[in-house]
C-alpha cells in the first residue's frame, strides 16, 4: 500500500510494528519511539510462544534492546553477529525474517532453539555450547580482512556467565594481538557465577594491595585532614576512589588485553545503545563494549525466580498422571545419601547445579559443592586433582558437555587411573533442544579409553546401585550415562547395594534370538519380547549393564544358545554397545547374524524424545522388525548356523 506520492503509508498507529518487520531493513526505517515501543511488543510475542512452547525466555526477554539496537546499526547479513550459544537470540530470530514461523520454535520440524546456519543468513555460526563466540567471530573477522573486505565488521555477542569459559579468554588473548575491526559486546545480567567473580576479585586484589596505591591513599588523607572539616572530606575522597577505582578497574582488565573499553552502558536503553554502538562501528581495532541488562526483564515470574526462568518447559497435559521422578533427582539424593557416611565424596558441576541437580547436594553439603562455571575442562581436571589425594569426585556434567573436556578425560584422568565418577546427564536424544544437545556419542568416545568403566542404568533403582558400585570401586574412572527426564517408575525403592562389575542381567531367556540392551533401551527390548512372543518367537532380553567392561561370557553364551542377536542403544551405533558385542564375537570366533541397533550416522534436529527415537528406529516395533530379519537370516543359511552354535572351545 502506498500514498499518493508513491511513498510507503504511514502505519496505522494500532498497527503492531512487528507486523511490518520482515528483516533489517524495514527496522531500519523506525524512529527511537518507535523502536522503543517495538521493544514491547517483542517481549510479548517472546512470552506468548515461549510459554507454551517452552525455551530460554529469561535469557531472551534481557535482549530485547539489545537485538533491535545490533539490526539496527550493523548490516546484518554483510555484516555478521555471532550470538553465544543461542539462548539471547530468540529476538534475533523473530527481525530476521522468522516471525512467521516464531511459533514453531524448538517443535518438530520448526525453528531450532538456537541459532542454525541452515536456517538464515542472518545466523552467522550455529554454537549450543557455550563460550565460543568470540573465537568465531575473531575467525570471521580474519577472512575479512584476508579477502580485504575490510568494511564489514564482526560482532560477537557473549553473556557474563560465558566469559568464565576458558576458551572465551583464549579467543580474547587472541584477538587483542591480531588487532582487527572486531567487537565484543558483554551482555552482563549481573547474573555472574562464583568463578566470574572470584577472578574479579583477584584481579581487584592487585590494585588493593599494590604499594603506590597505598602510597597515593596515605598521602590523601594527609592532606585532607589538614583542610577544614577535614573528615568530612576525607569521606568525600573514599566515595570518590572508589568510584574512580571502580570505573579504572572496569577499562584496565580489557585495556592490558588490547581492547578498547566503552561503558558500562544500560541494555535496556535503545537510545544509548545505538550511540554506543555506531561508535563502536567506527573503530579500527578491537572494542570491548560492556552492556548491563536484567534477565528475564519486563516478565515478573522471570525476574524475580532465583535463575530469572533461564529455561522454562512446556507446560504439562491436562490430566496427565503424575510423571515418576526424574533421573537427575535419583542421582543427586543418592550422591547426598552416600555422602552422609563417606565423607571423600565432593560434587562438582560446570554451571548447572540446577540442570543436574546438584544444587540439592550444596544445600545439604556447601562445603563439599564446587560449581566450576562454566570450565567442562576445568571441572575434570579439579576433579582429578582431588581423587589423586583420596577425595571421591562425582562430576554432574551433561553427556554432550562433557565431550568439551576429552583431552581432561584421557590425559588427566584415564592415564592415571584416577577414581573420578562421571555422571553424565541427558545420555541419548535431548529432546527439543536439538542437534546440539543430544549425548549420542559417549559410549563411542569413552569406549576406547584405556581403565575407563561405563555403566548404564535400566531404571532409577539400577541408576542407585550404579553411583555405590563407581564410589567404592576406586580404581579407576566410571561413567555412568542416564537420559533426560522421568525414570520409568520403579514399585519399590531397593536397599543401596554394589554390582558385580561387569556382569549383565539376563531378564528374559529364550532360544531364537537373543536381544542386548543397554540403558534406557531396556525396557523397550521387552516390549519387543512380548511382540515376538506373540508370533511364537522366543527372545532373550539381556540388561548389558556394563559397556565396559562388557560381560563376554554372557555375550558368548546366548550368541551360541540363539545363534543370532540384536544390540540396541540409544547412542551412536557407529564405535558404541553393539560395536563392542560384534568385538566379542569376533574374539571368540563366533559366525553368528548381529543386528546393532543406535543412532544412524546423520544430524537429528529436535522433536520430542520419542518421536526421535522413531526416527532413530529405537522402538519395540523397531527391535521386534530387527529380530525377525537376523532370525531369518540365520535360517537361511542353517548349516553355518549350526556350526556357529557347536564352535565351543
Amino acid at each position: 500500500m502506498t500514498s499518493g506520492s508513491g511513498h510507503p503509508a504511514a502505519p496505522r498507529s494500532d498497527q503492531p510494528l512487528l507486523d511490518r518487520i520482515a528483516g533489517p531493513a524495514e527496522l531500519k526505517q523506525l524512529g527511537i519511539p518507535q523502536l522503543e515501543r517495538l521493544t514491547g511488543e517483542l517481549r510479548a510475542e517472546l512470552i506468548r510462544v515461549v510459554s507454551r512452547n517452552g525455551g530460554h525466555l529469561g535469557a531472551s526477554l534481557g535482549t530485547v534492546e539489545l537485538a533491535v539496537a545490533l539490526l539496527y546499526v550493523f548490516d546484518s547479513p554483510r555484516d555478521k553477529i555471532v550470538w553465544d550459544v543461542g539462548h539471547q537470540a530468540y529476538v534475533h530470530k523473530l527481525l530476521t525474517g522468522r516471525r512467521e514461523r516464531f511459533s514453531t520454535i524448538r517443535q518438530e520440524g520448526g525453528l531450532s532453539g538456537f541459532l542454525s546456519r541452515d536456517e538464515s543468513e542472518h545466523d552467522a555460526f550455529g554454537a549450543g555450547h557455550a563460550s565460543t563466540a568470540i573465537s568465531a567471530a575473531l575467525g570471521i573477522a580474519e577472512a575479512f580482512h584476508q579477502k580485504g573486505e575490510r568494511d564489514r565488521r564482526v560482532v560477537a555477542v557473549i553473556g557474563d556467565g560465558a566469559l568464565t569459559g576458558g576458551m572465551a579468554f583464549e579467543g580474547l588473548n587472541n584477538a587483542g594481538s591480531l588487532n582487527l575491526p572486531f567487537v565484543v559486546v558483554l551482555n552482563d545480567n549481573e547474573m555472574s557465577i562464583a568463578p566470574n567473580v572470584g577472578a574479579i576479585s583477584r584481579y581487584l586484589d592487585r590494585v588493593r594491595t599494590d604499594r603506590r596505591y597505598h602510597q597515593a591513599k596515605d598521602e590523601i588523607v594527609r592532606l585532607t585532614e589538614r583542610l577544614p572539616q577535614g573528615e568530612l572530606l576525607v569521606e568525600l575522597g573514599k566515595r570518590w576512589k572508589d568510584s574512580v577505582k571502580e570505573f579504572v578497574y572496569h577499562a584496565m582488565i580489557w585495556e592490558e588485553l588490547g581492547f578498547t573499553y566503552v561503558g558500562p552502558v544500560d541494555g535496556h536503553d535503545v537510545r544509548a545503545l545505538i550511540e554506543a554502538l555506531r561508535q563502536v562501528r567506527n573503530v579500527n581495532g578491537p572494542v570491548f563494549l560492556h552492556v548491563i541488562t536484567k534477565k528475564g526483564n519486563g516478565f515478573a515470574g522471570a525476574e524475580t525466580d532465583r535463575e530469572r526462568s533461564h529455561a522454562v518447559s512446556a507446560p504439562a497435559k491436562p490430566g496427565a498422571p503424575p510423571a515418576p521422578p526424574k533421573y537427575q533427582d535419583v542421582f543427586a539424593q543418592t550422591v547426598i545419601q552416600m555422602a552422609e557416611h563417606d565423607p571423600r565424596i565432593v560434587a562438582i558441576t560446570a554451571a548447572m547445579p540446577t540442570g543436574t541437580s546438584l544444587g540439592k547436594f550444596q544445600t545439604v553439603y556447601p562445603e563439599r559443592f564446587f560449581d566450576v562455571g562454566i570450565a567442562e575442562q576445568h571441572a575434570v581436571t579439579f576433579a582429578a586433582g582431588l581423587a589423586s589425594e583420596g577425595m571421591r569426585p562425582v562430576v554432574g556434567i551433561y553427556s554432550t558437555f562433557l565431550q568439551r573436556a576429552y583431552d581432561q578425560i584421557v590425559h588427566d584422568v584415564c592415564l592415571q587411573r584416577l577414581p573420578v565418577l562421571f555422571a553424565m546427564d541427558r545420555a541419548g536424544f535431548a529432546g527439543d533442544d536439538g542437534r546440539t544437545h543430544h549425548g549420542i556419542f559417549d559410549l563411542s568416545y569413552l569406549r576406547c579409553l584405556p581403565n575407563m568403566v561405563i555403566m548404564a542404568p535400566k531404571d532409577e533403582n539400577e541408576l542407585r546401585h550404579m553411583l555405590k558400585t563407581g564410589i567404592e570401586y576406586g580404581r579407576g574412572p566410571v561413567a555412568i550415562r542416564y537420559p533426560r527426564g522421568a525414570g520409568v517408575g520403579v514399585a519399590t525403592v531397593e536397599p543401596l547395594h554394589e554390582l558385580p562389575m561387569g556382569r549383565a542381567e539376563v531378564l528374559r531367556e529364550g532360544d531364537d534370538v537373543a536381544i542386548f540392551a543397554v540403558g534406557a533401551m531396556t525396557l523397550a527390548a521387552e516390549r519387543a519380547a512380548d511382540m515376538l512372543a506373540a508370533d511364537g518367537i522366543s527372545a532373550a532380553v539381556i540388561n548389558a549393564r556394563f559397556v565396559k567392561p562388557l560381560d563376554e561370557q554372557c555375550i558368548v553364551a546366548f550368541a551360541r544358545r540363539c545363534g543370532a542377536c540384536v544390540t540396541v542403544e540409544e547412542s551412536a551405533a557407529a564405535g558404541g554397545f553393539g560395536a563392542g558385542v560384534l568385538e566379542t564375537l569376533a574374539r571368540n570366533d563366533l559366525r553368528v547374524p548381529v543386528r546393532v541397533l543406535g543412532v544412524p550416522d546423520r544430524v537429528f534436529e529436535h522433536a520430542s524424545q520419542g518421536r526421535l527415537r522413531e526416527m532413530a528406529g529405537l522402538t519395540p516395533a523397531g527391535l521386534a522388525a530387527a529380530a525377525r530379519s537376523v532370525i531369518g537370516e540365520k535360517a537361511s543359511d542353517p548349516a553355518e548356523a549350526v556350526a556357529a552354535r557347536g564352535n565351543v572351545r
